[in-house]
């Protein structure tokens, strides 16, 4: 009998230790490695902005840079399939001035002049450099570019990213991080030091040092509910990819944001979402409702009216919509077919499968869900005249930037120069770096290791993160102007659009992530939700309607000169606290003074 409980006891024992074992092995399976790196300058995005910020700095410095890319920088950002024109571009006969004109016009008068200014002065600069990349630009007989419209030059541009990719990857002391995604600044303090990032596949955390950073992340896709559902879902305009992760951390890192409220509503064609700008302006084709008649003139031309004049067409009963082209010549069929294959290989697709070239059917049009995007409007961080943000050490540059709409490829080239020179001015004036003390270098790194293992290690989560990423997207085109209320809202419906991502941010603290991969959606959902509550409060706090469609207030529809001014937020102790500044001229050197 004695021998039989020894033996049941070591039998206990050997159990208790082969599941002790299997504990251990599932804890170190979770254990994450950090890595420190250091440079002189981290560059968070290795997109357009990105690759041209990391071009400069190296040409006109010996400092020490790491891109930090969530993808590869081959084909990653919005440049990733490529484009067909440079959209921003001072062709013959125009001035930089004249650019400033018409950006200043589409935005309402709500736009950073300086910004505009410095970053129309360097286009014709930095498509030159793009040439000598190696990018072709279309040329006619003369020689001369050609020019697509007033602003426009014709490229073939499917490689401009991999050309962009392939300088950067030839630079010495750059060091690239590919498939590692930013998830926080390193700040104290009203200063930056670098920024935590995780490895999308590999159990790391890095601790990224560096005397300056650059924020070229991209803007916000993703926050409402798209055109296209299910397993098309991401068939957008803007890159799925850009969640507002630059924005998400410097408004947790208390930097002033400016005009979240001027949304932008891509007019695309229907179900492709295609760009409609090659068709409209290569082939002159007019915006037509289903009676034939030429809509556009009714409404006006501007980016936001010809979204808006799309919109009323169908809620009065004469849509669908079209871009007509019925009637091109066969030559501008082949034109066009060529063109979408350099940037949206579908749209030529589907002419080819409904086996109808356009001059056979005209294109059906419609607008996209809303985004938040520094390149096309004037959304994004707040930054003086050399692109410096009001965190210190902190510049922007590209989509992330705000103040400085329809800068596009080029814009966001020029603007990663300017801040890249800024930098190394800085560096020069500055006798010695800022340092962070040990014991806060600890606490910053062991609360982003708990942070991560709670999210690795949660028990019981109720909902998964793409439950809680739809459920915010129905919330937004609900209750915050989206697709199925024509763009459309009120007071009452962002109080409770504001209530209702509240408790889905509450939510947000209880998800499970099984792997790297998992954990980045995590992070990216989490940092579409603070995006999502500065459009909200940036959108009560507009009381006009200065751009319709792009923020259509039923409270207010009138535009007022009372609110030729800008609206900014900064979150202060928790609170997102909005800040109202006067407009900034042109030829004005402006620097944060508070």
């Amino acid at each position: 009998m004695k021998k039989e409980i020894e033996v049941k006891q070591e039998i206990k024992q050997i159990r208790l230790r082969e599941r002790t074992e299997r504990n251990t092995e599932a804890e170190s399976g979770r254990r994450i490695e950090l890595r420190k790196l250091e440079a002189d300058v981290l560059i968070v995005g290795g997109g357009t902005a990105g690759c041209y910020a990391a071009l400069t700095l190296r040409e006109h410095s010996d400092a020490s840079i790491i891109i930090a890319e969530k993808a590869n920088i081959k084909r990653s950002g919005c440049l990733a399939a490529g484009v067909n024109a440079i959209n921003a571009y001072i062709v013959k006969g125009r001035t930089p001035d004249n650019y400033v004109d018409y950006a200043k016009k589409d935005a309402g008068g709500i736009v950073r002049e300086d910004l505009l200014l410095t970053m129309s002065e360097g286009l014709n600069r930095v498509t030159k450099k793009l040439e000598e990349l190696g990018l072709v630009i279309l040329k006619d007989e003369n020689g001369e570019y050609v020019a697509r419209g007033n602003r426009n030059i014709k490229i073939n541009g499917e490689n401009i990213k991999p050309i962009l990719a392939a300088a950067v990857e030839g630079l010495k002391k750059v060091e690239i991080l590919n498939q590692v995604n930013v998830i926080d600044y390193i700040a104290k303090d009203n200063r930056i030091y670098g920024a935590f990032a995780i490895h999308v596949e590999e159990p790391i955390l890095y601790e990224i040092r560096a005397k300056r950073v650059i924020c070229a992340t991209g803007g916000a896709a993703g926050l409402y509910r798209p055109n296209n559902p299910g397993f098309s879902r991401h068939k957008l305009w803007y890159p799925p990819f850009n969640t507002g992760a630059g924005y998400a951390m410097g408004i947790r890192a208390g930097a002033e944001m400016t005009t979240f409220e001027m949304r932008f509503i891509a007019l695309r064609c229907k179900d492709t979402i295609a760009p409609t700008g090659t068709i409209a302006q290569g082939v002159g084709a007019k915006q037509v409702n289903a009676k034939g008649e030429v809509y556009e003139t009714r409404y006006g031309i501007t980016t936001s009216e010809r979204v808006y004049g799309t919109v009323r067409e169908n809620q009065e009963g004469r849509g669908p919509c079209y871009l007509r082209t019925e009637g091109i010549t066969p030559a501008q069929d082949e034109e066009l077919k060529k063109a979408y294959l350099n940037m949206a290989p579908s749209q030529t697709l589907k002419w080819i499968e409904d086996g109808k070239d356009p001059s056979k059917q005209n294109v059906e049009i419609e607008g996209t869900e809303p985004y938040i995007v520094g390149g096309h409007t004037a959304s994004g961080y707040w930054v003086d005249t050399k692109r410096r943000t009001t965190i210190k050490g902190l510049y922007a540059a590209g989509d992330v930037a705000g103040g400085c709409p329809q800068k596009y490829v080029t814009g966001a080239l020029v603007e990663g120069e300017i801040a890249a020179l800024a930098i190394l001015e800085d560096l020069r004036k500055e006798k010695e770096g800022s340092l962070l003390s040990r014991r806060i270098e600890d606490m910053l790194i062991a609360a982003k290791v708990k942070e991560i293992g709670q999210i690795l290690d949660e028990p019981d989560p109720v909902f998964t993160t793409e439950q809680l990423e739809e459920a915010m997207q129905k919330v937004m085109d609900t209750y915050a102007g989206g697709i199925s209320t024509n763009y459309q809202f009120n007071e009452k419906q962002l109080k409770l659009a504001e209530e209702k991502i509240d408790r889905i941010m509450g939510l947000s603290g209880h998800l499970k992530a099984e792997d790297m991969h998992e954990l980045m959606f995590v992070y990216e959902l989490k940092e579409r939700l603070v995006v999502c509550k500065s459009v909200i409060a940036h959108l009560r706090a507009r009381k006009e309607t200065r751009w319709h469609s792009f923020a259509e207030n039923l409270d207010y529809p009138a535009k007022s000169g009372e609110w030729l001014k800008y609206v900014n937020s900064r979150l202060v102790e928790g609170e997102l606290q909005i800040i109202y500044r006067e407009l900034v001229g042109r030829r004005d050197i402006y620097e944060h003074s508070n």
